[in-house]
């Protein structure tokens, strides 16, 4: 999948698996850790996965009022502005911006890890459609 802007209505969205999808769409998440880097900004749709994550940890730190909310899967529910992308080169740092990305400091993985920064997160209505474990071109239709 090429990382370049398309044109013709689409827009580029990342998948999250749930409950971190809702987490990021409700502003209590600001960064999601990949592998990978990004050079990307702008205007980013949220994607909840097919798959949840499985772990009680995760599921954890879904306040009751959203509980409901992080169980919708397979489609678009929000959008946010990416604003950055920081290298992670130790958990020393990684486990300092635990309060942006959620992670307990033992999921950093070496070498490296990327913190994917977000701003202004909205909620938007359910639109199912297959996700993509990297960035990928949505048709996307204001409402």
């Amino acid at each position: 999948m090429r990382d370049k802007m398309n044109t013709n209505n689409s827009v580029y969205a990342l998948s999250l698996k749930q409950p971190w999808a809702t987490l990021l769409v409700h502003g209590l998440k600001q960064m999601e850790i990949r592998r990978w880097a990004t050079s990307r900004r702008g205007r980013i749709l949220i994607h909840a996965a097919r798959v949840s994550d499985t772990r009680p940890e995760a599921w954890a730190k879904v306040p009751k009022e959203l509980q409901e909310a992080a169980k919708v899967v397979g489609g678009i529910i929000g959008q946010a502005e990416l604003v950055g992308c920081k290298l992670y080169r130790c958990m020393e740092g990684f486990a300092a911006d635990q309060n942006l990305h959620l992670n307990e400091p033992a999921w950093f993985q070496p070498p490296l890890m990327y913190g994917f920064t977000f701003a202004r997160a909205t909620q938007l209505p359910f639109w199912r459609c297959p996700g993509w474990f990297r960035f990928f071109p949505v048709k996307w239709q204001e409402a």
